[in-house]
């Protein structure tokens, strides 16, 4: 595509050199440079791209996008194109340079603290299963149709995120369904796409070492709903309190779904069991081989989106009951020894007191529920003992543990869980930093009914230790116990 082009109707301050070439290529990282590329000067939270604009020249940039033009310079060879800011003009360009994809796919996007990788992979089940070509971008893996495409992030950057839509498109998806992050926001990664329908979840503590304070963190959701057109849905959860606040200015169609209150979606639980429920959705009952009242909501947030998407309400119940949970979320291993191991995501306070109720309320107290749990490390601390306190109130017995400690001390990390405990609490809670070892002690001391919880990674095969990644996976732990 010519320069030129490429940033049309972009708030340019100042341009240097030719913009009338062709570029061939972009990125934001310098390495992945090639001849002919245009190179975008991201001001990230780790790094700074303008440090590394050499770089990119020197692999053979042709024109890069900064906020600071160089006063070293060959203009003959590279043009510089001055921008206030660079990552709010990324996504424009990334999309504009990838033939606007989201003009071509109905992308609806799935935002809040919890349920953001259920609801945007069920949804993406759902379509395959009424016979269409679904792309889905999500925190476990990334879909164009059946093709699975690995990811490090819940929302990938503008680049990818656009290549991966375009490929979506050439390869006929009529769908694609995507976890939006609070990060993904704040910085614009979404930026120049648009959206066919937002959905929100629910909104808990969770990121305020990025976002410092709730408000923010809320605000940044907020601005999702904000910025979708008036010919989008907006689907949100009414039974949290957030559910309102984040559509009230929103020029979408908005949609409610509930179990509590009055809704245009409502659900509730008929009956539970090891493996499933019966829930009525609409006044329709119908089995599901998920679990849990977060579940239920989760459910109806998919029936909801498929609904606004034009499915029937017959096929679209008619599909739920064939759904099966996704990879390390409320996943079940059940060997012969009589207890059942659930491997979950739970990372926040909430998501833990989630999945320990549904836990408690299918065992109805005739077994015991022993949880293995920690915190990640160079990451918010405040939510540490917050989360200990969820764990130790919902089970019987508790082991803390490491869960990717990155570059701090497991030790430190389960000390300020501790901090958490009532005096009563710690009589029956471990410390056993090796995570392998407090899964294995958790299972040895289960028994017959009782019920082993292994929270906080999930669909994760690997620890984050001191900056490298070893692989760790919780369900093959288990299952080798």
């Amino acid at each position: 595509m010519n320069l030129k082009e490429l940033i049309a109707g972009l708030p340019i301050v100042e341009t240097v050199g030719c913009i009338d070439k062709e570029i061939i290529g972009i990125d934001i990282d310098s390495r992945q440079i090639k001849q002919g590329y245009l190179f975008i000067a991201l001001k990230g939270t780790v790094a700074d791209g303008h440090v590394y604009i050499n770089n990119a020249i020197a692999a053979g940039a042709v024109a890069v996008i900064c906020e600071e033009i160089p006063i070293e310079r060959d203009d003959s060879k590279v043009s510089y194109v001055k921008v206030k800011s660079t990552e709010s003009v990324s996504g424009c360009i990334a999309t504009t340079f990838f033939g606007k994809p989201t003009e071509r796919i109905k992308l609806v996007g799935v935002t809040g603290t919890n349920g953001k990788t259920t609801v945007a992979t069920l949804l993406y089940k759902l379509f395959r299963q009424m016979g269409h070509k679904v792309g889905l971008i999500s925190t476990v893996c990334n879909y164009i149709d059946t093709e699975a495409v690995a990811t490090d992030h819940t929302t990938p950057d503008p680049i990818t995120l656009n290549r991966l839509l375009a490929r979506m498109v050439d390869e006929g998806c009529e769908y694609a369904f995507m976890e939006v992050s609070s990060h993904a926001v704040v910085q614009q990664r979404v930026g120049g796409l648009k959206f066919f329908g937002g959905i929100f979840t629910n909104l808990t503590r969770d990121h305020l070492d990025y976002h410092k304070t709730v408000e923010n963190y809320l605000k940044a959701k907020k601005s999702f709903f904000d910025n979708l057109p008036s010919d989008a849905f907006a689907l949100t959860n009414v039974d949290d309190k957030n559910g309102c606040v984040v559509i009230q200015n929103s020029l979408a169609t908005v949609k409610t779904y509930s179990l509590r209150s009055m809704a245009d979606y409502r659900g509730r639980i008929v009956e539970e069991y090891l493996g499933g429920m019966l829930i009525s959705i609409d006044g329709h009952e119908v089995a599901v081989q998920l679990m849990g009242r977060f579940n239920v909501s989760n459910l109806l947030a998919v029936y909801g989106a498929a609904l606004m998407l034009g499915k029937t309400q017959e096929e679209v119940l008619r599909l739920l009951s064939v759904l099966t949970p996704v990879a390390g979320r409320f996943e079940t291993v059940q060997k012969s020894q009589g207890y059942i191991a659930v491997i979950d995501y739970a990372h926040t306070p909430d998501a833990i007191a989630n999945v320990l109720g549904a836990i408690r309320e299918v065992t109805a107290g005739k077994g015991r529920i022993i949880t293995v749990t920690g915190a990640g490390g160079n990451r918010d601390k405040g939510k540490r003992p917050l989360m200990a306190a969820e764990a130790a109130k919902g089970s019987d017995l508790l082991i803390l543990t490491s869960d990717n400690p990155r570059w701090e001390e497991p030790e430190e990390i389960i000390f300020d869980m501790m901090a958490g405990l009532n005096e009563g609490q710690r009589t029956r809670t471990l410390s056993i930093s090796d995570r392998r070892e407090a899964i294995r002690t958790a299972c040895m001391m289960a028994q017959q009914g009782d019920v082993v919880l292994v929270a906080g990674k999930g669909h994760e095969n690997y620890q984050e230790v001191k900056g490298v990644k070893h692989h760790f996976d919780d369900k093959e732990e288990v299952e080798k116990v």
